[in-house]
C-alpha cells in the first residue's frame, strides 16, 4: 500500500482512518476488509479496491430534506453540503448482517448519532427505508477518492439534533426548490456538493422526495446502479 503522509490533517479525522471497512467485489459481496485510509486512497481506488457504504436522507414533517455541510477537517470533499449523513458499515458481526441489510441500517444509526448527535433511540434501524444500491467512484484530491457501493436509507421523523463540529461545519432543512437552487449555485461554482450527493440529486433523489408516503414501489434490492 503507498505511504502517506498525514502529518498535516485533522488529528480526530486521522485516527478514523484506522477504522475497518466491509470489501466488496462489483455484485457487493464480501471480499475482505480494509482501512478506512485505504479503502480512500486514490491509488487503490484506480487498482479497483471497491467498499461498501451509505447514505441516509431524513426528512422533517414537513417534508424538508436534512442537509449537511462536511467540516473543514473532512480528508475527503471537505466543505462540501451533502445529504444527511454519509458513511461506512464497519468490518464487525453487527455492521456485516446482510439481512434487510440490518447492518448497514445499524451503521446509520451509530453515525447519525457521532455525526448530528442525533439519540440512537430516534433513528432505529428498523425505521429506515432501504431504497436500494448506488455504484459509484470519484477523486477528492490527487491523493484521496471514493469508489462505494452505496445503500439509500430513506427516513421521514423529527429529530433532535447535537452536530459534532470535527464532522459538520453547518447543517439546514432544505424544501425541493432550496435544494435546486443550491444545485444551481454548485453548477456556478459558488458552493460545493459531494458527488455522490450530485449524482443522486441529479437521478432519483426528487422522484423519491415526491413519493416520501409510496417508496416501496422504488425499493429494489437486486439491481446495483452504475452511476
Amino acid at each position: 500500500m503507498p505511504e502517506i503522509n498525514t502529518d498535516n490533517l485533522d488529528e480526530k479525522q486521522v485516527q478514523l482512518l484506522a477504522e475497518m471497512c466491509i470489501l466488496i467485489d462489483e455484485d457487493d459481496s464480501k471480499i475482505g476488509a480494509d482501512t478506512k485510509k485505504n479503502c480512500h486512497l486514490n491509488a487503490n481506488i484506480d487498482k479497483g479496491l471497491l467498499h461498501r457504504a451509505f447514505s441516509v436522507f431524513i426528512f422533517n414533517s414537513e417534508e424538508k430534506l436534512l442537509l449537511q455541510q462536511r467540516s473543514d477537517a473532512k480528508i475527503t470533499f471537505p466543505g462540501c453540503y451533502t445529504n444527511t449523513c454519509c458513511s461506512h458499515p464497519l468490518h464487525t458481526a453487527s455492521e456485516m448482517e446482510e439481512t434487510e441489510a440490518i447492518g448497514v441500517r445499524k451503521a446509520a444509526q451509530r453515525r447519525l448519532q457521532a455525526e448530528l448527535g442525533i439519540p440512537i433511540e430516534q433513528v432505529t434501524p428498523e425505521e429506515m427505508t432501504y431504497l436500494t444500491r448506488i455504484h459509484y467512484k470519484a477523486q477528492s484530491d490527487g491523493v484521496w477518492g471514493e469508489h462505494e457501493i452505496d445503500y439509500i436509507l430513506f427516513l421521514q421523523k423529527e429529530v433532535d439534533l447535537s452536530p459534532d463540529p470535527n464532522e459538520i461545519k453547518s447543517h439546514c432543512y432544505v424544501t425541493k426548490e432550496e435544494l435546486k437552487e443550491m444545485l444551481e449555485r454548485a453548477k456556478r461554482n459558488e458552493l460545493d456538493i459531494t458527488p455522490w450527493f450530485l449524482l443522486i440529486a441529479e437521478t432519483f433523489l426528487f422522484k423519491w422526495w415526491d413519493n416520501l408516503h409510496n417508496l416501496k414501489q422504488f425499493m429494489d434490492h437486486d439491481h446495483i446502479h452504475r452511476m
